[in-house]
């Protein structure tokens, strides 16, 4: 699996998940997506549809769904969630990022 998912992270999601109602079998889906000023965007959204396209993980009781297709961009990612006084989210640590941008959403491998 090319990304993972930190303790921190998970908690947050099981709380989206429990705060949304919902349903059973619903997965953390972590992508990729052109656009943005470095070339590269990050998408995480949650999905009820897995396919064989997908690699699919558990970490820390949250089921991760990634296609295949983003290896390469991926391999290494940690998600993290972050909670600070200035801002609070999710964070995706990626080793293969050779550029960002200065807001932080947008890479480039």
């Amino acid at each position: 699996m090319p990304v993972s998912l930190s303790e921190k992270a998970a908690g947050e999601v099981k709380k989206i998940i429990t705060e949304q109602s919902l349903p059973e079998g619903t997965v953390l889906r972590v992508g990729v997506q052109g656009g943005g000023c470095s070339g590269f965007s990050y998408s995480l959204n949650f999905d009820t549809n897995v396919t064989e396209k997908d690699r699919v993980a558990e970490f820390h009781g949250v089921k991760l769904a990634v296609e295949k297709k983003f290896d390469p961009y991926l391999d290494g990612t940690v998600v993290d969630f972050y909670d600070g006084l200035e801002k609070r989210g999710f964070v995706f640590n990626n080793p293969n990022v050779v550029k960002s941008c200065g807001c932080g959403s947008s890479f480039q491998v």
